[in-house]
């Protein structure tokens, strides 16, 4: 029992202090550079028809889902093109990427190129061969003549896209409402718990700086002043705020919902609001993949370096067939184990084309074929790019090895 409980506060510390201070400084600065231009980074997208498929993948490449998220309506709208859809999609790094760059910097800064470089080339080659869903639809036809263009038209350019009314608010937006309850109570507490939780996220920061600087040393629950003490305090508080306000507070501040992009906030206030928000989502699904993965070795015993050790090439198909998952909570499994030293390189690299992240859910609300269609073209680079990583570059730069960049 007391294994279990020092993995349980060991993994709350861990994940608030090693990766969510720095997810919520990756969230707020991209938060403020919104508020700061007034949503001035969609309009650049929607007005350089050439370069939109580059700056799909740019904001794919943001750590967290919300440069992504945010293409996805400009494609409903039919402002982009559906190669920028896929661009987006494919070098999309989800939140899981808030993992690896704490824990495996180097293992990130390779991985995330490469399927930057993937998704873009794919991107690319989908609107100059006009591979969008058009040509699907045709393809189609013939078995479901009722299932209607539901895709921007790329040919020869972005065209209008006439499935879609484009009067009403966008579909990744309806939150802007605010929060769903209001109680005498809970709702300052809440704003309370929001203010408290960044006070231990700049802490926090500084702390997790810290613990990289030293190279990522043991740290022993404590109690106390000193740095494993405050590391220990300030992880397990932090934390336990993420929680309140993933469960609790996001009904009586901010949004009121989660894993939703903005194209701009009214005020700082606003956005820091939303940046804590968006921090706790991802601080919960961190400590569920700490606590499955380490439970599972406690409990079973379980050797999971050996089990992908085993499985060959077929872990780099393994890793792209996870990315086909929605959602960051599966991916940010497979990184933590990455993290753990239980997946090789290749594998990491498939599953950060493959993964779409949150990104693809209002997609998948408006559009469903667009999006299984995207999906599609983003999982046959990431088993090619895998494989070969495995086979050729892997024994040559140590990329199909176990642990390769981790600290």
């Amino acid at each position: 029992m007391n294994e279990l409980l020092d993995v349980l506060f060991a993994s709350l510390r861990d994940g608030y202090v090693q990766v969510s201070t720095f997810v919520a400084v990756t969230i707020l600065a991209f938060g403020l550079i919104q508020y700061w231009t007034d949503g001035a980074v969609v309009g650049a997208i929607e007005n350089n028809e050439r370069l939109q498929v580059l700056f799909g993948g740019l904001l794919g490449l943001t750590p967290g889902c919300g440069g992504a998220i945010i293409v996805m309506p400009l494609y409903v709208r039919g402002t982009v093109s559906f190669g920028t859809v896929v661009a987006t999609l494919g070098a999309t790094a989800g939140d899981s990427a808030f993992v690896i760059l704490a824990l495996a910097p180097e293992a990130a800064l390779y991985a995330y190129a490469i399927a930057f470089a993937a998704s873009v080339a794919t991107g690319y080659l989908v609107d100059s061969v006009g591979l969008g869903v058009t040509r699907v639809d045709n393809a189609v036809s013939q078995l479901s003549p009722a299932m209607a263009d539901g895709g921007t038209v790329v040919n020869n350019g972005v065209g209008p896209n006439p499935a879609h009314d484009y009067g009403g608010p966008s579909p990744t937006h309806s939150h802007e409402s605010g929060p769903d309850r209001v109680s005498r109570v809970l709702t300052p507490l809440s704003h309370l718990a929001h203010v408290l939780w960044w006070a231990a996220a700049l802490v926090g920061l500084g702390l997790g700086t810290l613990y990289l600087l030293r190279g990522g040393p043991e740290v022993p629950l404590a109690l106390g002043l000193g740095f494993d003490g405050l590391f220990t305090i300030v992880g397990i508080s932090g934390a336990v705020l993420s929680l309140y306000l993933y469960g609790v507070g996001r009904h009586y501040v901010g949004e009121g919902e989660v894993a939703r992009a903005r194209d701009s906030f009214g005020s700082i206030y606003d956005t820091l609001t939303h940046a804590a928000m968006e921090t706790s989502f991802v601080t919960v699904w961190v400590l569920v993949a700490f606590l499955v993965y380490e439970y599972a070795v406690v409990l079973t015993g379980l050797d999971v370096t050996a089990i992908a050790a085993t499985a060959g090439v077929l872990a780099p198909i393994g890793g792209a067939m996870v990315g086909l998952i929605p959602g960051c909570g599966p991916q940010i499994l497979l990184a933590s184990v990455y993290a753990e030293g239980g997946l090789p390189f290749s594998a990491l690299s498939a599953n950060a084309i493959a993964q779409d992240g949150d990104a693809l859910f209002p997609l998948l609300a408006v559009d469903a074929k667009a999006a299984i269609v995207a999906t599609i073209y983003n999982f046959l680079p990431a088993v090619v790019v895998g494989v070969a990583l495995h086979l050729l570059w892997g024994p040559v730069f140590g990329m199909a090895q176990f642990g390769f960049g981790v600290l």
